[in-house]
């Protein structure tokens, strides 16, 4: 069987089982026990699990992932206009983190005739400011995930602790009406909720549709964040029933 086919089986295992052991893996895919944990490191590395002590449980709702191709051609307007409110809170010089995902990819497109410092995790985000005169670029690096087109794990919060971010941009997958942000994957929740330590402004961008859903990962309380900026078509702002932070409806 070769590494990409049992990779794939895998992730079908722990879709079903939820976790698995190396023992378990080693047995149904008639491979060695250091195979099982090289291939458990590696798919680890891409996002797509979590070690645990003898095996791995998945970090990700594969069932409901929806990859960064997918979702780029939802609600666009709504999304220019919460980017271009977001571009009114950054100041020229200022140092700012710009997560991954389209309607920060947005609001990478509106401040690219700025003079900024821009820290990302995006690469989407790296190539549409590549070359911008006013912007220097810095990279977190780490693993890439490609469903998100996004750079996540330790190596990436071991990078993000030498900034000093004045403000931080994040998307999310799911915004619940008790005030939980949530994410499909949990090393991407962990990356998340290491920017949101390292800023001083931790704003949030998210359209109408993810309000009121709940993802695989939370990555953030009400608490946890100063703005929510969000269109307001079809958002009753009655049912959330926890709000500390400012929210900006465009």
């Amino acid at each position: 069987m070769a590494y990409k086919e049992r990779h794939n089986e895998i992730l079908k295992i722990l879709a079903r089982l939820k976790q698995a052991s190396v023992s378990g893996l080693t047995e149904r895919l008639k491979v060695s026990g250091v195979t099982i944990r090289k291939d458990l490191s590696l798919l680890e590395e891409q996002g797509k699990l979590l070690r645990t002590h003898g095996g791995a449980v998945l970090s990700e709702d594969r069932d409901r992932l929806r990859t960064l191709t997918m979702r780029t051609g939802d609600r666009i307007k709504e999304k220019r206009e919460i980017a271009l409110r977001a571009r009114e809170m950054i100041r020229e010089d200022d140092t700012i983190y710009i997560d991954a995902g389209t309607t920060c990819y947005f609001l990478a497109e509106e401040i690219k005739k700025m003079n900024l410092m821009v820290v990302t995790s995006s690469l989407a985000v790296m190539v549409e400011l590549s070359g911008c005169p006013g912007i220097s670029l810095f990279s977190l690096g780490g693993s890439f995930r490609e469903e998100a087109g996004s750079f996540i794990g330790p190596a990436a919060e071991k990078v993000l602790k030498g900034f000093q971010i004045e403000t931080c941009f994040l998307g999310t997958t799911g915004i619940s009406y008790d005030g939980k942000f949530s994410s499909q994957n949990t090393i991407e929740a962990q990356l998340k909720r290491s920017v949101l330590a390292a800023c001083r402004r931790r704003v949030i961008l998210a359209d109408h549709s993810k309000y009121g859903e709940t993802a695989f990962s939370i990555f953030a309380q009400a608490a946890d964040i100063d703005v929510l900026i969000m269109d307001s078509a079809s958002v009753d702002i009655s049912k959330l029933k926890v709000m500390d932070f400012e929210l900006v409806l465009v």
